[in-house]
């Protein structure tokens, strides 16, 4: 499959993960984060291993965990925190620093070389998201910043570890490992820090069938495709399309108004994405070196 049909597949992520605002504030019972993240991951990650039928081996179980806990559980608990404690705009714009974070955590662990049209891509990236949620009465609160700023750190750490440490199974598989980990880490956090969840409607099921369905599994798939195909910092820099795809659903379905800033913070994220893509492209029609394995 060519290159622009990887970028297309992997793109899709994080475009549908735009999505996944809407369907929590609208379909789901507010007030149960660890809960709902819980159940969107671990019916998912269980669906798919019982259909791929496979179970790490050996050093996996330890590198799943570990993975497991970065690119889901960790993640989605700091994102909570940074959501309760910060407005939206902060808390995402602070998320958008992950691209930046993954060129240099690349150059540790896989040796990818540090390249300046990559940094001014995730700089810029970063400042679009910023003009795309944003408001002039924006507060931070100290906890909420930390808690967002390490939560980018959660998930750029576990793309590069996804990608230097590439099993010898397909992405769904990978995916269903993960998912599982991450499910089933959250499982003690949900069940002693929040209350049981009230009896669910049928909007509320359906909500939780997107999220883990179509929020969780199929995304996943191609976006831990797209990490072993891709250089990780390209990979991350279609995060920004996350809240690019969130701000657009909003004008489409609740009627939401796009301001000046806005429509300029849409132009300065694309263009972020396309000189990312340009910054990793590889030379002389020659594939960018394989990341190491461990």
């Amino acid at each position: 499959m060519s290159r622009h049909s990887d970028l297309f597949l992997t793109a899709l992520a994080p475009t549908i993960w735009g999505s996944t605002y809407i369907v929590v504030t609208s379909l789901l019972p507010a007030g149960y984060p660890l809960t709902l993240a819980m159940l969107r991951a671990l019916p998912a990650g269980l669906l798919l291993l019982l259909a791929v039928r496979c179970l790490p081996q050996g050093i996996w179980w330890l590198r799943i965990a570990l993975l497991g806990a970065l690119n889901f559980s960790l993640f989605w608990v700091l994102l909570l925190v940074a959501a309760y404690r910060l407005p939206g705009g902060v808390a995402a714009t602070l998320s958008s620093v992950q691209p930046l974070l993954v060129v240099l955590l690349a150059r540790l662990l896989l040796g990818s070389p540090v390249r300046a049209l990559a940094l001014l891509a995730a700089v810029a990236g970063s400042g679009g998201v910023g003009l795309l949620v944003l408001t002039p009465a924006a507060t931070l609160d100290p906890l909420g910043v930390l808690a967002g700023l390490l939560g980018a750190l959660s998930m750029a750490l576990g793309t590069v570890l996804s990608r230097r440490w590439q099993p010898p199974v397909p992405a769904l598989t990978f995916c269903a490992w993960q998912l599982s980990a991450g499910g089933l880490l959250l499982v003690p956090l949900a069940l002693c820090l929040e209350p049981a969840l009230p009896p669910l409607s049928g909007a509320n099921l359906l909500g939780l069938v997107y999220l883990g369905g179509i929020g969780a599994a199929l995304t996943y798939v191609l976006w831990f495709r797209g990490v072993a195909r891709l250089e990780p910092a390209l990979v991350s820099s279609l995060g920004f399309l996350s809240p690019l795809s969130a701000v657009m659903l909003g004008w489409a379905l609740l009627d939401q108004r796009l301001n000046a800033p806005q429509l300029l913070g849409m132009l300065v994220v694309l263009g972020s994405v396309w000189l990312s893509q340009r910054a990793q492209r590889p030379r002389d029609g020659q594939a960018s070196a394989t990341a190491v394995r461990g």
